[in-house]
């Protein structure tokens, strides 16, 4: 029986890793809070949306990287250099003195939260049991809460006080605590983690199979035999990533345009949608798209997920405030739900009750189904707005409960040899797919007159996500069986 997640052997990861997610929330939040600010000082609002999209492509394109560097040489080398980077991004936004650099710091920015991200989630694979993983993913979705509830709140007083550039520089002063609270639990990894690599391990440089891919018997032997050439995996790699990068860019910054001048704008959603869709063929899990047994259809369940409940998300403060007369403030209230619901779904799902994985996804997703079921509610105007927000309550329930039990899954499914790859996969599924959700509901409220009808059909769009993903949910299960929320 493992001994408990705030045992001597594993309180400092959890201190530390819980640290260093808080502080990635609170950065999150507060950037969307005072970015608005800083664009007017520099007389640039045109490139807010340069400044928002860069990070997202950017995080693309570091998750692929870091999950073959996770894998060649552990989680250690991404945590520090995602760490570094992190701290470099914020002196550059924090010292800008016009947008370029603001938007070089916004672009280090998403390359530090992908290796972080990686980095993390490889640690919590090598040095925690299998049976204290999902109490460790419920600490994760806590952290969000205070960032969410306080972090616009904060950072509001702090623009509006001493300057939004404190905002950004601020983080420095946190960023150092937070590594010396984490440093302890990336000592106690055992030597052979970061060390020298065993003969099966794949070599530097070695072309590496795709995730979810076994690799071949007498793999190893042979590449002793005959080397490939250099960097052969990253080039594989590196291509696909990129174009994933651009899609998602362009989808990011075509719902600006859109209402200005829709033909084109439509073009860019259309090819960004066409390029991401093939770099996700390439990035992805062969059987993906198929929702195949096992791996693939785990990466297609974050997919799912991820699209329904960012895709409606992001459109519920503008709807309360079109269809309510919710004031920019008010309309805030649903982030703090989704803050709170996850992370109430997400204790849920760590505590001790012995449930299969795919119980509890389909419980997650069934609770999502019908949380936004009930969210479409917000649509009618003579309707009192609480039972709406009651709905989508549930439905930050049912993604408390699917994502980290999507989590578990992926690492379950996984060995030393590919763990980086299979996690980068997971998040780069659900990124892909919430860009690609955005911009078609964007388009939709750039080319309508965004209205109870046009917020309905993308309320409804998203059940419909969510329900696809219920309907294939027990497709995750492979030869393996497992249960969540267990310690024995």
């Amino acid at each position: 029986m493992p001994s408990s997640l705030f045992s001597r052997e594993y309180l400092p990861l959890a201190i530390g890793a819980v640290a260093l997610v808080t502080l990635g929330a609170f950065e999150n939040r507060a950037v969307g809070t005072a970015l608005p600010t800083l664009v007017r000082e520099f007389d640039s609002v045109g490139s807010f949306g340069l400044a928002t999209a860069a990070p997202i492509a950017a995080y693309v394109v570091s998750l692929a990287l870091a999950g073959m560097w996770a894998d060649r040489s552990g989680p250690v080398p991404p945590l520090r250099a995602g760490a570094v980077t992190f701290a470099v991004a914020q002196v550059l936004v924090g010292t800008a003195a016009g947008m370029p650099q603001v938007i070089g710091g916004r672009l280090l920015s998403g390359l530090a939260e992908g290796l972080i991200d990686v980095g993390i989630m490889v640690l919590i694979a090598r040095a925690l049991p299998e049976a204290l993983r999902p109490r460790m993913f419920s600490l994760f979705a806590a952290a969000w809460v205070l960032p969410s509830v306080v972090g616009p709140f904060l950072t509001g007083i702090v623009t509006e006080g001493i300057g939004w550039r404190w905002v950004f520089l601020g983080a420095l002063a946190v960023l150092g605590p937070v590594w010396v609270l984490l440093r302890p639990a990336l000592r106690t990894l055992p030597p052979s983690e970061d060390g020298p690599r065993t003969a099966d391990a794949p070599r530097p440089g070695a072309a590496l199979p795709r995730p979810g891919t076994a690799p071949r018997a007498g793999a190893a032997s042979q590449a002793r035999s005959t080397p490939p050439p250099a960097n052969a995996g990253r080039r594989a790699v590196l291509p696909w990533a990129v174009i994933a990068a651009a899609a998602v860019f362009g989808l990011s910054l075509a719902g600006e345009h859109l209402a200005a001048d829709p033909a084109p704008a439509v073009a860019v959603v259309v090819l960004g949608a066409a390029g991401t869709g093939l770099a996700a063929v390439r990035l992805l899990p062969r059987g993906t798209f198929r929702v195949r047994r096992g791996l693939p259809a785990v990466v297609a369940q974050r997919a799912f997920a991820a699209a329904a409940f960012a895709g409606v998300g992001a459109w519920l403060p503008l709807l309360l405030t079109l269809v309510h007369g919710f004031t920019a403030t008010t309309a805030g209230v649903s982030l703090s739900i989704t803050g709170v619901a996850w992370a109430f779904g997400s204790w849920l799902q760590g505590r001790e009750h012995g449930r299969a994985p795919a119980v509890v996804l389909r419980a997650g997703l069934a609770a999502m189904t019908a949380g936004l079921a009930a969210t479409t509610l917000l649509t009618w105007p003579t309707l009192p707005p609480v039972v709406g927000l009651l709905g989508w309550a549930l439905a930050g329930v049912g993604m408390g409960l699917t994502s980290p039990v999507l989590s578990l899954l992926i690492l379950a499914a996984s060995d030393r040899t590919n763990q980086g790859r299979n996690v980068s996969a997971g998040q780069l599924a659900g990124s892909l797919s919430t860009a690609a959700a955005l911009a078609v509901s964007g388009a939709a409220v750039a080319l309508t007159s965004p209205g109870p009808a046009t917020f309905a059909g993308i309320l409804v769009a998203g059940g419909v996500v969510a329900l696809a993903g219920l309907l294939t949910a027990g497709r995750v299960v492979g030869d393996r069986t497992t249960t969540v929320g267990t310690r024995t």
